[in-house]
């Protein structure tokens, strides 16, 4: 028998993986160093890298519009409201989706849920593809976007492989190196797209043929193959170790009155939101005055579809039949706080992903795929920068001060890249310097990323599904927000339907400065009102609990 810090006894186990018998219960080795071990691929290692790369495939195809959307606009004749309206809803449906995720990810477990979502991904893509008019392109990507929510399900399958000691790292390098898939359709697709032009597509003023209609169906396929894939080669849990379920999972379960009320007043704004979406569609033409009610109905049912769920989960509770014990409680107030935060790192990054290869393009006057390649650096920084998060998260000391700095540096970092305008950076050695500032802004955002879902997991084990969705919709919150403004910004600056180079570059400036300051604001509730998860850096899992089987053995 040994003792480990937190004061609990376990029998020493040859296989790191292996679940053993302590004074509490059941829990995993964690004796090996995890990153002497990260390459080996074997036990958690193995499900880490298989649930990363699913995670790389759902964010592949979610950005593969980014790269070519101006050769999209220029071959079916749209406006820039409607390139930006179709990026917008490229973001839409992930807010609702990432919450129904969470619940289902809850119920059903990691394996079944992203295997299904791969798979599902190529039917959107196809649709796409094949899409001939704004409207078709309007509601191929609305469905896209419910592929984005893949996220969600790896934080829990990661969590349920992972310590807490090492969950800041193990998420950092899910989030980080799924993430890069955001890159790698900004580098990739453009010269995919040329490389399959042997078979038609459209054809630039160059005399070039870009065929983006089968690199976007390419992805589809790829990533649904690979669903088969993973579902057949990565289980839920770790052996002995049995996968926790909520009681009911039609909304989050809170443990006080007050997170109730907390819990439903945090509901308001995926619901504004998804109105806002409505709007912008409406003013566009895809919605008219018979079909923009019944979308504002369909919000609204679904509002009160989330609300009553809430209410059935936390029934006992609000009747007063049960009260939770002191150990089983914890704070919706934390919750919040995450959500707040994934509206600025993730959801700013939604959003600049979006408009960065168009940015680097109209401001340098540069050619599509180099635009598309400097624009990539945005993303590309996630391969380190989320990974460095989660481990400045698991060796600071402190996940709440690790935040609340992330989260300043992110401001900071947005309004020194509101100053890269044409004319302010010029020549190769500008475009260089303006690189280096969107790398070192992303540097922040991302390990902002990777800092929230250090501490995501360790609200509350059995709900971290839901939790994980609710915060992963928030960062979509975000996105839509700043994609909305970014897309409004040149028509409130004057610029009217066709806006002139001078309003779009203040317009770019514009948008910037607000994510900047929206940055900083969330760095003082962090700072002032997050709390330190207790078991931050425990050696153990929360409730764990063995297969019958390994118990009695």
């Amino acid at each position: 028998m040994i003792k480990s810090k937190s004061g609990l006894h376990s029998r020493r186990c040859l296989n790191p993986q292996r679940i053993f018998l302590g004074s509490r219960g059941l829990h995993p080795s964690i004796n090996i160093p995890m990153l002497g071990e990260l390459w080996s691929f074997q036990g958690r290692y193995r499900t880490l890298h298989l649930t990363w790369f699913a995670f790389f495939l759902t964010f592949v195809v979610w950005f593969n519009l980014a790269p070519l959307a101006t050769t999209v606009k220029a071959d079916l004749g749209l406006s820039v409201g409607q390139i930006r309206t179709v990026a917008i809803c490229n973001v839409a449906l992930t807010i609702p989706a990432r919450v129904l995720i969470g619940m289902l990810l809850d119920k059903f477990g990691p394996r079944l849920t992203y295997s299904s979502l791969l798979v599902f991904s190529v039917i959107p893509c196809l649709m796409f593809a094949s899409a001939q008019d704004f409207n078709q392109l309007v509601v191929a990507r609305l469905l896209l976007s419910i592929v984005g929510a893949g996220f969600v399900i790896g934080i829990r399958m990661v969590a349920e492989w992972f310590p807490p000691k090492e969950i800041g790292l193990a998420e950092g390098i899910y989030g980080g190196w799924g993430n890069f898939g955001s890159a790698f359709s900004a580098l990739t697709l453009v010269g995919l797209a040329g490389w399959l032009s042997f078979s038609g597509g459209f054809e630039l003023p160059s005399g070039a043929i870009i065929n983006w209609r089968g690199a976007i169906a390419l992805t589809g396929i790829i990533s649904a193959v690979y669903g088969f894939i993973y579902y057949f080669n990565v289980t839920d849990t770790p052996p002995g170790k049995v996968y926790q379920r909520p009681n009911r999972t039609a909304g989050l379960e809170v443990t006080s009155m007050r997170d109730f009320w907390g819990l439903l007043g945090m509901n308001v704004p995926f619901a504004a939101i998804l109105c806002v979406l409505c709007w912008r569609l409406q003013k566009v033409g895809f919605l008219n005055s018979g079909t923009y009610p019944l979308a504002l109905g369909a919000v609204l049912i679904w509002f009160i579809f989330q609300t009553w769920g809430i209410i059935r989960t936390n029934r006992e509770l609000i009747l007063g039949a049960k009260i939770y014990p002191k150990e089983d409680r914890y704070e919706f107030k934390q919750v919040a706080i995450l959500e707040l935060t994934y509206i600025v790192n993730f959801g700013s990054e939604l959003a600049v992903v979006s408009m960065l290869p168009t940015f680097f393009e109209t401001t340098f006057d540069l050619p599509k795929a180099t635009a598309g390649i400097l624009a990539s650096c945005f993303a590309f920084v996630n391969l380190v920068a989320r990974p460095a998060g989660g481990l400045i998260s698991d060796k600071l000391g402190s996940r709440k001060n690790t935040m609340g700095f992330l989260t300043a540096g992110l401001g900071i970092g947005y309004l020194v890249m509101s100053m890269i305008k044409p004319g302010t950076f010029s020549g190769t050695s500008g475009i260089i310097i303006a690189v280096l500032i969107t790398m070192l802004a992303s540097f922040f955002v991302q390990s902002g990323e990777g800092a929230t879902f250090a501490l995501v997991p360790l609200v509350k084990r059995r709900v971290t599904g839901q939790v994980a969705g609710l915060v992963g919709a928030y960062g979509n919150v975000g996105a839509v927000t700043y994609l909305t403004i970014f897309s409004l910004l040149p028509m409130w600056m004057g610029g009217g339907k066709d806006p002139s180079p001078e309003i779009i570059a203040a317009s770019n400036s514009a948008f910037f400065q607000v994510l900047g300051i929206a940055g900083l604001i969330v760095a003082f509730f962090c700072f002032f009102f997050l709390k330190e998860p207790q078991g931050s850096f425990a050696e153990l899992h929360e409730g764990e609990t063995a297969s019958p089987q390994f118990a009695k053995n």
